[in-house]
């Protein structure tokens, strides 16, 4: 089974859950849907130099980095090399928060319901950094949703959440985009315009609902 197409970007929201299919995934569609709030959390992978695509970790709001260990240590990679991808990955993860949030504030979710969405999971990099990070900043529950996932991540990652949705997870996982039809590649216009048809985004009224965010690698 394939997924129709990637969603638009990849949202944190509060409140209740549509399967992953087609454009009802889009943050937008889903806040619509769900009448709720949706905001932007960004996370940023740090690939192996000479092959980008494979996570030897990843870095999130907050200053949090979480490292795949097992890449790690079966490629040898230096700490010094870890730390130099960190840097460039952090430069550019601040520069999405402002262009998609018109600031670099943390997400405000004490308290809350988050269900946290990403287009799909393959090493987990990604998603354990944001749920590491928001964590941090103690919601009342956290749910992380996807599409789909490698069997091993999902294992992994469902213990550390309160609750985890996965419409499909295939033992033999390559790449996310192996699941999808179409998986073009998301521009920064096209997030900040639907977080702007969402009520935020730059030169928006920052008094405006923060409660949830949405999360782009």
């Amino acid at each position: 089974m394939n997924l129709c197409e990637k969603p638009s970007s990849v949202p944190t929201l509060q409140g209740a859950l549509l399967p992953k299919h087609a454009k009802a995934w889009t943050p937008n569609g889903m806040a619509k849907a769900l009448h709720v709030p949706l905001d932007v959390f960004v996370v940023r992978k740090l690939g192996v130099p000479g092959h980008r695509e494979l996570a030897m970790g990843a870095i999130a709001t907050g200053g949090v980095r979480v490292l795949n260990e097992e890449v790690v240590q079966d490629l040898g990679i230096s700490q010094l090399t870890i730390d130099a991808v960190a840097v460039e990955e952090q430069k550019e993860l601040a520069r999405r928060e402002v262009a998609y949030r018109g600031h670099d504030t943390p997400p405000k979710i004490k308290g809350q319901t988050v269900i946290l969405v990403d287009d799909g999971i393959a090493t987990g990099s990604t998603m354990r950094a944001a749920i590491k990070a928001l964590f941090k900043q103690q919601p009342a529950r956290l749910v992380v949703a996807v599409p789909t996932s490698a069997a091993s991540s999902y294992r992994e990652i469902k213990d550390q959440v309160d609750e985890m949705i996965a419409l499909m997870t295939p033992e033999e996982f390559y790449a996310v985009g192996q699941w999808y039809e179409k998986f073009a590649q998301t521009t920064d216009e096209e997030v900040t315009r639907l977080l702007e048809e969402a009520g935020h985004g730059p030169g928006l009224d920052e008094a405006a609902s923060r409660e949830v965010h949405h999360h782009q690698s």
